[in-house]
């Protein structure tokens, strides 16, 4: 059993919450640009003063219409600077934020607001708020208890945000006051349901001291990012992530300049305009950026030199990961010329398509390759990757600046606590660890030992304090020959092909592994064009020699990784893709495995005909 730890670095008093940030930005300097909001004529700045203002104003007609101290208030929408407003408002008003997917179904909502309890909905627009309404109507317990739906956009007479404000006119600053200040470091701030690949959500009661001890100790523990001159940042995921909330939090802390974009199918072009000094980001992003790169290159007529480029960059990282762990000098006098001719040619391309400022990126939610890793940090655009849960708020471990190491997940953050447990379970205690699982007390014995939150990941700790996760305990594989696969490593070797979308190991109690593959539309699209091809439709690409040779290229790969008797033996290409749209993907862009084993038995079963 291995352990490594890394000391507080900041206390706060145990009475102060969250909303405490926002007044200390605004005490410091009330003209700061907390947000920046888009509009038709480009980002505006949102000063601290009038965050402040919008905030308290909102969360006033939330105590007129009866929010009493420590209700539970939904809100169901896109990334956008009206969900942060409304955040800050129920927290000013004493209430407990539950977050809900803005591509959730009927039956998810549904769950959500009766284990939740909540009494008011915040959507983003007329068709949330109608689906919203179409699941109270279909549910007893809700009609009874729903107080009202509120839309964050400007809609006819439906209740907004303006006539919310405007019903708390009568409420004192005293009486906003004894709500905002009734909630301390030990109480709930937030309940954020699990992602739920398998089974109902849980509610995750996620405390006020998780949020705000783990941001003013992030402040400190990265200052390159966050203490920079204008650090900004551009903020894209699902503000009902638990990553992107406690990012936003962090920022808050810093007095970084926060901007919201809804998703991923807007952020290059944000990107351009907004110029943010760091970034979080996921791996499927840094996969499109440097996918796009490639394509770019091979239309160009510069495929080997991009080839090149790409090797000289992971080259010059790899020679640096070596040099910090002892193994090394760095790179060498060549490596460097090499480098450098493409630091002038070709990395200054890629780094414009982040916006042109980035100093590091941050990659969570899930596993990025190695090659990913050190391909970006040799182009200039570092990667921190760290790893977390629902359950510890976010990061609990990560990479900085001064500490790297690729394909490791870094050092625990301050105040927190990685044991590596004897079957190789990792296991977390620490000052972003949730409180428990709303309501399910057979759940909370399940998931804690010795008072270290059990993760229900496998990884392995080294002399110097660094974590890699290696697999996670339900995705594990055992054959019917005895043998342990572990999928995640075959998984990621496969889909970093161009063509590949996804790809699933199976093999549960099968004699020998297979694999289900998804094509990417887009990859499919520039690897035909780049050969000369006509497009091809998916479902006759599947059967394509040429595309099913390149698949069969890329599972060959990735059976270098292991023995026989874990390789891939057999696969099958499926004629659709893996989206959260389809039921397969969470909304943060993790597999849903289950799902897939469930929904493609027949294929599954075909391959062990």
């Amino acid at each position: 059993m291995r352990e490594a730890s890394t000391e507080l670095l900041v206390e706060l008093d145990a009475g102060c919450n969250v909303t405490d940030l926002l007044l200390e930005q605004h005490g410091a300097n009330p003209a700061h640009a907390l947000y920046r909001r888009k509009g038709p004529n480009g980002w505006v700045d949102v000063p601290a003063a009038k965050f402040l203002q919008d905030v308290s104003a909102l969360a006033k007609g939330l105590i007129a219409g009866g929010l009493e101290p420590a209700d539970t208030v939904a809100v169901m929408s896109a990334t956008s600077y009206e969900w942060t407003l409304v955040d800050f408002a129920i927290w000013f008003a004493g209430g407990v934020t539950v977050p809900i997917y803005e591509t959730s179904s009927a039956r998810q909502v549904e769950w959500i607001l009766r284990d939740s309890a909540a009494r008011r909905v915040f959507v983003q627009d007329r068709p949330t708020a109608e689906l919203v309404a179409g699941v109270v109507a279909g549910s007893p317990p809700l009609r009874d208890r729903l107080v009202n739906v509120v839309r964050m956009e400007h809609d006819g007479d439906a209740p907004n945000l303006a006539s919310l404000a405007a019903a708390g006119a009568g409420v004192s600053d005293a009486e906003l006051e004894r709500h905002r200040s009734r909630a301390g470091l030990d109480d709930v701030a937030s309940l954020v349901y699990t992602s739920g690949t398998t089974g109902n959500p849980k509610g995750c009661e996620i405390t006020h001291g998780n949020f705000a001890l783990v941001a003013k100790n992030i402040v400190v523990f990265l200052p390159e990012l966050l203490l920079r001159d204008q650090a900004r940042t551009l903020m894209f995921l699902p503000l009902a992530h638990v990553l992107a909330r406690a990012v936003q939090v962090v920022c808050l802390a810093a007095g970084a300049t926060l901007g919201h974009t809804p998703g991923a199918a807007q952020l290059l072009e944000d990107l351009g305009t907004f110029k943010p000094t760091f970034l979080l980001v996921v791996p499927p992003i840094f996969e499109k950026v440097r996918a796009t790169a490639a394509h770019k290159a091979a239309l160009a007529g510069k495929s080997r030199l991009f080839k090149a480029a790409s090797a000289a960059a992971a080259a010059f990282s790899r020679e640096q990961d070596r040099e910090s762990r002892g193994q090394g000098t760095g790179p060498g006098l060549l490596l460097r010329i090499r480098h450098g001719f493409f630091d002038k040619l070709l990395y200054p391309r890629l780094r414009q398509a982040l916006g042109g400022q980035v100093g590091y990126t941050v990659s969570g939610a899930s596993p990025l390759s190695r090659e990913d890793a050190h391909f970006f940090r040799g182009a200039g655009i570092p990667v921190l990757e760290g790893y977390g849960l629902t359950e510890t708020t976010a990061h609990c471990t990560v990479n900085t600046p001064s500490h790297t190491r690729v394909g490791s997940v870094g050092i625990p953050i301050p105040g927190t606590t990685i044991r590596v447990a004897g079957d190789g379970e990792i296991l977390v205690k620490g000052i972003g660890v949730f409180k428990g699982y709303h309501g399910n007390a057979a759940a909370n014995a399940e998931a804690f030992v010795d008072g270290f939150f059990r993760t229900g990941d496998y990884g392995t700790l080294d002399a110097d304090g660094f974590l890699t996760v290696t697999g996670r305990k339900k995705d594990l594989l055992v054959t019917a020959g005895g043998k342990n696969v572990a999928p995640g490593p075959l998984e990621d070797i496969i889909r970093s092909h161009q063509l590949v979308g996804h790809a699933v190991v199976v093999g549960d109690g099968k004699p020998f592994v297979s694999a289900l593959v998804t094509l990417d539309p887009e990859g499919l699209g520039n690897w035909r064009s780049e050969r000369g091809l006509p497009p091809l439709p998916l479902r006759e690409a599947t059967s394509e020699p040429s595309v099913v040779k390149a698949v069969q290229d890329a599972v060959d790969q990735a059976n270098q990784l292991v023995s026989r008797a874990e390789s891939i033996r057999s696969f099958a290409i499926l004629d659709t893709e893996f989206t959260v749209e389809s039921g397969h993907l969470t909304p943060s862009l993790k597999l849903k495995r289950a799902a897939v084993v469930q929904d493609f038995q027949a294929e599954i079963a075909r391959l062990y005909a």
